[in-house]
């Protein structure tokens, strides 16, 4: 099976959830023994290949038609998705799309007309409720639709925790072009920061958005790691991970901490309550009054003793979900399709 995903970046040069999950989702395709192509429309430079997968760099906007003639399926997210469903209908090439979030333009592309969706891809289960239930308001059938949760290996991330309470993308309070409340909590972060000057803390610039940087004694701050990196140069200096995000779908940079018995603090969202689970301690984003006293509570040995094994227990439990194996098994299916 030829797999053909469209995608505007990619790792390790661009880092975000979204591609990292992307990334892990078509590598496990490329383990199968399937041929795996990804074609950029942002991202240029040189071809290179990574796990299997082989990554075509943008040249000009017709680089897709180079590729797509010998596509049994095609894969798209974001903001390539308008044009891998209309590149699927008018070639009669099944097309899967993954969505990474619940607004209404993510939701638009599956009712578009002259848009082909065989599969819908969601990464929770508060997603799929969320899109049945867009689907319901509007007398309208949906797609087939699979969950595939963001899902991590231990060995990828597991270490010693370190001693910094962190943040991972310090994206302040914002709201985007169509009207969503985006943010990853960086205000709650220096707040927390200002209150403790004990306490030693990491910031690390995220892959996208505005990032909000001060100069604080106790605080410091990297610049964007990739992925592969964030084991040895964030995880292994990291006690407690901060998570105060407006939004989340998911959450990986949490499950990631997860791995290594790193306590996560985070605001109450669907997506981060579905993801940690029990282990999960949640604070309201604006309560930073909260986010201290549950900061001071973890400074305590057997607070954190306990906490960080409700992590570690909790990153077992996700370990051991088989969502890569029916991702795989749908998008066969799918793919099967068109040899029929």
């Amino acid at each position: 099976m030829r797999v053909l995903a469209l995608a505007h970046q990619y790792v390790p040069v661009h880092c975000a959830g979204a591609e990292t999950m992307l990334h892990s989702m078509l590598r496990a395709l490329a383990a199968r023994g399937h041929e795996v192509h990804v074609t950029l429309s942002a991202q240029p430079g040189r071809p290179y290949e990574l796990d299997g997968v082989r990554v075509w760099p943008h040249v000009t906007s017709k680089d897709v038609f180079e590729h797509l003639p010998k596509a049994d399926v095609l894969v798209s997210h974001l903001m390539n998705t308008p044009r891998a469903t209309f590149l699927g209908n008018w070639n009669d090439i099944p097309t899967v799309l993954i969505h990474h979030n619940t607004f209404d333009v993510t939701k638009a592309a599956l009712v578009t007309p002259q848009a082909r969706v065989d599969l819908a891809v969601v990464n929770s289960q508060w997603m799929a409720d969320d899109l049945a239930e867009w689907f319901a308001e509007r007398g309208a059938t949906p797609p087939a639709t699979a969950i595939v949760r963001p899902l991590v290996d231990l060995a990828d991330y597991a270490t010693t925790p370190g001693d910094r309470v962190t943040l991972v993308n310090m994206r302040p309070m914002d709201v985007d072009s169509r009207g969503n409340r985006m943010g990853k909590g960086a205000e709650t972060f220096w707040a927390a920061a200002e209150r403790m000057p004990k306490t030693r803390f990491l910031g690390v610039r995220g892959a996208y958005g505005t990032q909000m940087v001060r100069d604080l004694p106790n605080v410091e701050v990297l610049d964007h790691v990739p992925n592969h990196e964030m084991r040895e140069k964030v995880f292994a200096r990291t006690r407690v991970l901060l998570m105060p995000s407006s939004y989340e779908s998911w959450g990986r940079v949490g499950t990631e901490a997860l791995c290594s018995g790193i306590p996560v603090i985070a605001h109450p969202t669907p997506g981060l309550r579905e993801s940690l689970g029990d282990a999960g301690i949640f604070v309201d984003r604006d309560d930073v009054d909260a986010w201290v006293r549950a900061l001071r509570t973890l400074a305590l040995p057997q607070s954190y003793g306990a906490a960080s094994a409700r992590a570690r227990a909790r990153a077992e439990q996700l370990a051991a979900l088989d969502d890569l194996d029916r991702w795989c098994n749908a998008v066969e299916a799918v793919a099967g399709r068109r040899a029929r």
